[in-house]
């Protein structure tokens, strides 16, 4: 790893910790990152999810004054997540390497159409809520089946798994923005370490990937706890829109 290679990579790392802490989809900043410095899509996956744990964890701390009055909520939603992780990181594992290099694709995608299309997910539930819509108020089995759900997918790949807890704790959950935000952090970790766990032990790592990116990533989780309210979203997701599409070409 250059100099240069490694000050991208911090880079990276810093504002995926950020975007994670706030929305979600930072590995849509750490894993093109690694895939346009030449790093293979399996290692640079596995890499970037351990070293994105620091990052969660720093998050999660920056906002546990949200997470006030949440800890039986948590308790049924976490093991749903471990869950759901643990089955995403094991299929990871066990498929071919060649089936993750053609659907990672699929995925980078979708994610870019989630981090796109969340400002207007979040508007029309706030728009339901204002109207007397159906919005359920504890934790029901079909949202622990979602952040189930959830978790296959944070474990198999990651990106935008934030965007896509947020979305259905919205739904389902009728709390603060900030404080669903919370509780998206504390799941998100975790995924994330869960699926580093089996990841440290089964397979290929590249630590100095995975200590770069977690540096950073701690440094990001602080930012984005203390300033992330006010950033300006569309910034943010312009920036993940961009280096997300870099990725894309790069692998097409």
């Amino acid at each position: 790893m250059s100099l240069i290679d490694a000050l991208l990579i911090l880079l990276a790392g810093m504002a995926a910790g950020t975007i994670n802490t706030i929305v979600g989809s930072g590995s849509l900043i750490t894993f093109p990152t690694l895939i346009a410095l030449g790093y293979p899509p399996l290692l640079a996956n596995v890499s970037n999810n351990i070293g994105l744990v620091p990052g969660s964890l720093s998050g999660a701390y920056g906002y546990r004054r949200e997470l006030g009055g949440q800890r039986d909520r948590l308790r049924r939603l976490v093991p749903a997540s471990a869950v759901g992780a643990l089955t995403g990181s094991t299929l990871l594992l066990t498929l071919p390497s060649d089936v993750f290099d053609k659907v990672v694709i699929v995925l980078i995608a979708v994610a870019l159409v989630l981090v796109v299309t969340g400002p207007t997910i979040s508007r029309r539930l706030a728009a339901r809520r204002a109207a007397g819509g159906t919005v359920h108020g504890d934790v029901t089995p079909a949202l622990v089946a979602l952040v189930a759900g959830a978790g296959v997918y944070g474990g198999y790949f990651g990106a935008a798994q934030g965007i896509i807890l947020m979305a259905v704790l919205g739904i389902f959950l009728d709390d603060h923005l900030q404080r669903l935000n919370a509780c998206k952090n504390v799941l998100a970790l975790t995924v994330n370490s869960v699926a580093a766990v089996l990841f440290v032990f089964t397979t290929s790592v590249d630590w100095k990937v995975v200590g770069v990116i977690a540096v950073g990533s701690t440094i990001g989780g602080q930012v984005g706890a203390k300033y992330g309210r006010k950033l300006d979203p569309r910034v943010l997701r312009g920036l993940i829109v961009v280096v997300g599409l870099t990725a894309l070409v790069r692998l097409l």
